[in-house]
């Protein structure tokens, strides 16, 4: 009995490095969150893509002229899909803290034996699963719609991973800091959707002023979506390479900071 007791002392980790099982487990249910109602998480955002596709092209259509070489439509549809894959990624790993706490299950994740990297990676890598499945379906329906194509898979996976990253490790910060769900939609009015908006998803920034363009450039939204348009048409705003360098980082600040604020147990432990 004496040798049990000092083998398991309470708080003593029992799975090594990494308890792969817990987090797999945390990872997959939030997984399953999403796809018990994929009408929702999935085809809800794909029919907005496809409103905005069907309003643009009738309002504007051939008169638009091309736009970087390309026609306006081409140009449109990978930045409704990147748009979408940003949004998406937050909404999931914000509401799920959110509905944890006012629901009070979040006490399943505080007691599991899961270390605050585990958690915060696996949240964040379940939002990614949901943008990239969002991402996948909406590039086989405008597919057949829109003269799109994939030129670059390396950029498409990168841009795709990283943006939705990032927006998932956003989402638990904003999830962590929210009381209720006006505080939500305020991060998601003032912040989110600003910036999508703003960040050449409709227009190439060359038809900005320079000042406006210089804040773009500052803009992380505005790689993201810029980077998943270059996978497609190969014609990019700004430089690609420097854009990715730029999202690695925020990646590596974002993450750390939800890391920091979830083990400190930021609003959500007495």
């Amino acid at each position: 009995m004496v040798e049990i007791n000092t083998k398991y002392k309470i708080g003593t980790r029992r799975f090594g490095l990494v308890n792969w099982i817990g987090a797999w487990a945390l990872y997959k249910k939030e997984v399953l969150r999403f796809l018990i109602v994929w009408i929702q998480t999935i085809f809800s955002p794909l029919i907005s893509s496809l409103l905005f596709l069907l309003v643009l092209s009738l309002a504007i259509g051939d008169s638009r002229g091309n736009v970087l070489g390309i026609p306006f439509i081409n140009f449109l549809a990978p930045g409704l899909i990147a748009m979408q894959v940003i949004q998406q990624s937050f909404s999931h790993s914000s509401s799920g803290f959110m509905i944890a706490k006012i629901q009070g299950n979040i006490v399943d994740i505080l007691y599991a034996p899961l270390s605050a990297a585990e958690v915060t990676i696996s949240i964040a890598l379940a939002a990614v699963t949901r943008s990239v499945m969002i991402a996948g379906v909406s590039i086989i329906v405008f597919y057949f719609l829109v003269d799109i194509k994939i030129e670059n898979y390396f950029y498409l996976i990168a841009f795709t991973f990283l943006s939705s990253f990032l927006l998932g490790c956003l989402g638990i910060i904003v999830g962590l800091w929210a009381e209720k769900f006006d505080h939500m939609a305020t991060a998601t009015n003032f912040i989110i959707v600003p910036l999508s908006f703003l960040s050449g998803t409709f227009y190439t920034i060359d038809n900005l002023p320079n000042f406006l363009q210089i804040i773009s450039k500052g803009n992380p939204f505005f790689y993201m979506i810029d980077g998943f348009r270059y996978s497609f048409i190969g014609v990019s705003d700004g430089s690609i390479n420097a854009g990715l360098m730029y999202l690695i980082f925020l990646n590596i600040i974002t993450w750390y900071f939800s890391y920091h604020l979830y083990k400190k147990g930021y609003k959500i432990r007495n």
